[in-house]
Order: C-alpha cells, then sequence, then structure tokens
C-alpha cells in the first residue's frame, strides 16, 4: 500500500496542491458564501477540485491519477481551505449587511451587539 504523494516531487505537490489548489479553494469558498449558499456546498466542490489537482499531478509531472491517498489528502486540505474562507467571507457579509445587529469577533466568528464577549 503506498502513501499519499509517493514517487512525486514534493516542489510539484507544493506548486499544485499548496499553492494553486489553495488558491482555488479559497476562491471556491469565497464564491459559495457571496451567493448565501450552505457550507456543505464547498465539500461538495473541493472534491471536485481535488480530482482536478490530481489529473493535474499525472498530466504535467506524470503523478498517479487514481491515487486514493493522495487524493484524500488533496481533498482534505481543499475542504479546510475552502470553509476557513467560507467562514471568513460570512463573517463580513454579516457585519456588513447587519451593522445594527452584528460586530465582529474575530476572524471567524461575529457576536450581537449588546452582548459582551467571555474573557
Amino acid at each position: 500500500m503506498s502513501g499519499p504523494y509517493t514517487g512525486e516531487n514534493v516542489l510539484h505537490v507544493i506548486l499544485v496542491t499548496g499553492v494553486f489548489g489553495c488558491a482555488a479553494a479559497w476562491l471556491l469558498g469565497r464564491a459559495i458564501a457571496r451567493a448565501w449558499r450552505p457550507p456543505w456546498q464547498v465539500a461538495g466542490a473541493a472534491l471536485l477540485l481535488a480530482a482536478a489537482g490530481r489529473f493535474v499531478h499525472f498530466a504535467l509531472f506524470e503523478g498517479e491519477l487514481l491515487s486514493a491517498p493522495s487524493y484524500g489528502c488533496d481533498a482534505l486540505i481543499f475542504v479546510v481551505v475552502g470553509v476557513l474562507a467560507w467562514r471568513t467571507t460570512r463573517v463580513t457579509q454579516m457585519v456588513r449587511q447587519y451593522p445594527w445587529l452584528y460586530a465582529r469577533n474575530g476572524p471567524l466568528n461575529w457576536r450581537k451587539l449588546g452582548q459582551e464577549t467571555e474573557p
């Protein structure tokens, strides 16, 4: 049984998955949030993006196309990045659209105005 990214160059993995894939996952999470869609749609789109990432590894750098561990790692990374982008975008939307109701409470959360944050 092979592990993730077996036989692939580390630089290629960083370039395709780390740079291009995560940038695409960030943009898809942000786009889904801007359309006021639920976060589970990020997961579905990230799974498709992971398949595209596997294809790029295969087509450009002769990586293994049907590698379940590599696909799983790509998908997990893209889901996490996409959900983080979705959440930060949703916080910005809530604070901008409803400024009389909500205030930013960190990069991933908002609070109702009039409620104090707990220490």
